[in-house]
């Protein structure tokens, strides 16, 4: 087992790692989580069948609801959130209550967000179940979707403790690999260059092999740990996490998250990104071999929703990140050196105009090297 302490301003809490940690769940609880009145476990309808009875069997002695959501993005809604604090209060959970996250990206955001709104606020647990909430279930940012872009709605609210049990990971589908490992390339890009080469020499296929999974997850937890630690409220380097957000969010909105998973149009976002920097640096940005690592790994460098770059457009300009309507975006300078830059609408226009041409392109170059 591994363990990374997160500490921030107003928290600190261990990250625990490996195979077999939820054995560890009960003996966190009662050290992270003293006095704990109530147990409700958040789950959805792919986790709950498969582990939700196995960890309430490490549950001995507790009082333990259970409420599952339907799998998928969509259930980052106001809707299901209502849902969640219904459920809460029919469950009598008081300040002295605990919620468990059990699941991937959406169910530990949407668990979060209700522990940090419900009464005010009372604690959670992270029990991460994919690759993608390695990053997800650390930094304490929680919340929903709404109808206009993604993550408009939640909070700041650290959980009492995060168990990233590897075993979880094995009966995730290739798609869901390759959305977590994604995250854990744009950790490497824009923070270690050595990360980077190990995971390029050492990652030519998905599922990871588990020789090697604990310490990635390890050291790319440890990177993310780092940076909140730094900048818990994103008002700083923290927004350096957001590289390959701004458009891969706007893809994921207009294809109303169905044909595409978060990490994979995150690739494409740090793609575009990358090219975007070449231009405003005048320098080479990409690393060498990167589109024939990614494409091997199984990544597209394109999708439909890039024929509307116009609606893409509008809908960059609903990030967090913007600012009086300009569109800030994290550019890369080199790899483990980024800075968030307003880009001018116009320039952002002919990129995304200029996108599949520039791909073809570069398809053309890699084939003539050969």
């Amino acid at each position: 087992m591994e363990q990374i302490q997160v500490k921030t301003e107003t928290k600190s809490y261990p990250v625990l790692i490996g195979d077999g940690v939820i054995d560890q769940l009960q003996q966190v609880l009662e050290e992270r989580v003293r006095d704990c009145s109530r147990i409700l476990i958040i789950s959805d309808s792919n986790v709950a069948p498969l582990y939700l009875d196995e960890v309430k069997s490490k549950l001995s002695g507790y009082q333990v609801n259970e409420w599952v959501i339907p799998a998928g993005e969509t259930s980052k809604s106001i809707r299901e959130y209502e849902k969640g604090i219904t459920y809460a209060l029919r469950c009598q959970l008081d300040r002295q209550a605990c919620i468990i996250a059990l699941g991937g990206g959406v169910v530990g955001d949407l668990a979060g967000f209700i522990a940090s709104t419900y009464l005010r606020g009372i604690r959670f647990i992270q029990v991460p179940t994919t690759l993608l909430a390695h990053d997800s279930s650390v930094g304490g940012k929680v919340g929903i979707n709404h109808t206009s872009g993604k993550n408009l709605i939640g909070a700041f609210h650290q959980p009492e403790a995060v168990l990233y049990d590897i075993h979880f990971l094995k009966t995730l589908p290739k798609k869901e690999w390759r959305s977590g490992f994604a995250e854990i390339v744009k950790l490497a890009l824009i923070r270690d260059p050595d990360f980077y080469d190990y995971l390029e020499e050492n990652v030519r296929s998905l599922p990871i092999e588990d020789e090697i999974l604990t310490d990635i997850v390890k050291k790319a937890i440890s990177i993310k740990a780092e940076i909140v630690g730094q900048d818990e409220r994103e008002a700083g380097i923290r927004a350096y996490l957001n590289f390959g957000h701004t458009l891969g969010h706007a893809i994921e909105a207009e294809s109303r998250y169905q044909s595409i998973t978060h990490g994979e149009a995150v690739m494409i976002g740090m793609i575009f990104a990358m090219k975007l920097s070449e231009e405003h640096f005048k320098t080479k940005v990409f690393p060498e071999g990167f589109f024939t690592w990614v494409h091997q790994l199984g990544y597209s460098d394109w999708h439909a929703t890039l024929n509307k770059g116009g609606l893409l457009l509008e809908t960059m300009k609903k990030d967090k990140k913007s600012q009086e309507n300009k569109i800030r975006m994290v550019l890369l300078k080199n790899c483990g050196d980024v800075i968030l830059q307003t880009v001018e609408d116009s320039i952002l226009t002919a990129e995304l105009a200029s996108y599949r041409t520039w791909l073809k392109t570069i398809a053309a170059d890699r084939v003539a090297e050969k």
